[in-house]
């Protein structure tokens, strides 16, 4: 999939397109219902299937004490675009000259003579231009005066969850992270470099791959089950994030135990999915009731896992 950054770098000279529209901080299962939409229109039609998307989110410019903590990297959401199918991705820098425009002159200008959209496919909530006046029904409205046509989504409820991103940042915060993985259609992930420890771990008998997150993260403290997978493999894990209060310590961490790998991993990029939590966390009298507790944590996740341990 080919990146592009920024309007002015998209070549004038491209063919024309179906546009998916919208921040897509995730990509959820509504998301990829617009993805899949849009690459679905593009191929029976013979045209590019391309995702607009914004960065930073509007709201961190609009409203920065209301901006939502992202729920994946960019990084991660680009890939999971690519993964649907689509043919190009142009990121516009959001900026408040940019949020001025008018909501027509965004489908004229932006969508129409730009990037040459034929079709454009939205959730029926988005919103975009001044004031955010834009909305899917006035590109429903609007399109056909500049030769495309509209497409929304309805919304898309999970158990009777309304799919969306605000719910599942809202599952995260509490640490449902199996709440977060049915809305998502993918588990909440987390990455971070291993960094060196201070060995408790090992000397309790649970040795921990342990990293300070690349990103602000939305996740509860606790302990969960989780899988973790770096540049040569992965396993099983559990994984407790948090600042370690049996220890006195105040830093936030994120320490994963692997359950099926026992090697170094210092220095490796590691990322980790998470899929069940199994307890809040919480600070022991003393390091031997630490060490009952995380090997109860252990049995569990490798059950929830499917992994089998082996004899101590």
């Amino acid at each position: 999939m080919e990146i592009v950054r920024g309007l002015e770098s998209y070549p004038s000279e491209s063919p024309a397109s179906v546009v998916a529209l919208g921040a897509f901080d995730g990509i959820h299962l509504a998301h990829q219902k617009i993805l899949a939409t849009a690459r679905e229109r593009a191929r029976s039609l013979g045209l590019v299937a391309l995702a607009l998307t914004f960065e930073p989110h509007p709201l961190a410019v609009l409203r920065p004490d209301r901006a939502p903590v992202p729920i994946t990297a960019p990084s991660e959401n680009l890939d999971r675009i690519a993964a649907e199918g689509m043919d190009v991705t142009v990121i516009i820098p959001f900026t408040l000259e940019f949020s001025r425009i008018e909501p027509e002159a965004f489908v004229q200008d932006v969508l129409s003579r730009r990037l040459k959209a034929r079709e454009v496919v939205v959730g029926f909530n988005h919103t975009f231009g001044r004031d955010a006046r834009g909305n899917a029904q006035l590109l429903a409205e609007v399109g056909p005066r500049y030769g495309l046509v509209a497409h929304v989504i309805p919304p898309l409820a999970v158990d009777g969850v309304i799919v969306s991103s605000s719910a599942i940042r809202d599952a995260i915060a509490v640490g449902d992270v199996a709440r977060a993985r049915q809305l998502l259609g993918h588990p909440y992930t987390v990455r971070g470099r291993v960094a060196r420890g201070k060995g408790r771990g090992r000397r309790l008998g649970f040795p921990t791959a342990n990293f300070k997150p690349e990103r602000e993260l939305i996740l509860a403290p606790g302990v969960y089950a989780a899988r973790a997978r770096w540049a040569e493999g992965e396993a099983g894990a559990v994984v407790n994030v948090g600042v370690r209060p049996t220890f006195g310590e105040g830093e936030f961490w994120v320490e994963a135990h692997l359950l099926e790998f026992s090697d170094d991993l210092y220095d490796k990029l590691l990322t980790l999915a998470f899929l069940e939590r199994l307890r809040s966390e919480q600070k022991f009298p003393d390091a031997e009731a630490l060490q009952a507790q995380v090997a109860r944590d252990v049995a569990t996740a490798a059950r929830l896992l499917g992994v089998r341990l082996s004899p101590s």
